[in-house]
């Protein structure tokens, strides 16, 4: 995995305290976690870890929980975990979100990944995950921008990795975390000054 960094919702370094691990596979992005494991790895280990699972890996062809082996090697896991989350690409149809609410309300971390630049599916992933019900910690990884930092905190995001690189190349990161601080989100009219009375 490369140098990464996670920022909390307030745009503070939390790296040091975080301790999740992403599963080793072939398709396992730069980014869902600051260090991955391999699955004979994890089974060796005494203490349990926080674990990061490929969502689409534990699916079947028509997008639902796979039975058989697959369910038997997320039970395992599940076995040797603390905790567990899954990770998933914004490439990936939201209506496999929508079909598995109650696997995902089970999950400790969910990563949403973006793999381009341009794709703005994340904010939909992260209000999706809330208007179902989860109520744990989303974070976002991948090519998403400083800019939208303010707006994926309005859809439901909890923390953010950002490469080594994109840290330093961003002068004040805390800037991005209160870009909208003061602007109208559409939920509450009484927050618009023309009705707060005063």
């Amino acid at each position: 995995m490369g140098n990464h960094h996670v920022l909390n919702s307030d745009g503070v370094d939390i790296s040091q305290d975080d301790t999740w691990l992403a599963l080793h596979t072939e398709t396992l992005p730069d980014g869902i976690a600051l260090s991955h494991i391999s699955l004979l790895e994890l089974l060796q280990k005494q203490e349990k870890l926080e674990v990061i699972l490929p969502l689409t890996d534990l699916l079947n062809a028509t997008g639902k929980m796979a039975g058989g082996l697959l369910q038997e090697v997320r039970e395992l896991v599940s076995q040797h975990a603390s905790r567990v989350g899954v990770w998933v690409t914004s490439d990936t149809d939201t209506g496999i979100l929508v079909a598995l609410p109650e696997f995902l309300l089970q999950q400790d971390l969910i990563v949403i990944h973006v793999p381009v630049f341009t794709d703005g599916r994340g904010f939909s992933y992260a209000q999706t995950l809330r208007q179902i019900g989860y109520q744990g910690e989303i974070r976002i990884a991948g090519k998403f921008g400083r800019d939208q930092i303010a707006y994926l905190l309005r859809a439901g995001v909890d923390s953010f990795v950002l490469s080594e690189h994109d840290l330093q190349s961003i002068s004040d990161i805390s800037q991005a975390f209160n870009a909208l601080a003061s602007s109208y989100d559409g939920r509450h009219a009484a927050a618009l000054p023309m009705f707060s009375g005063a």
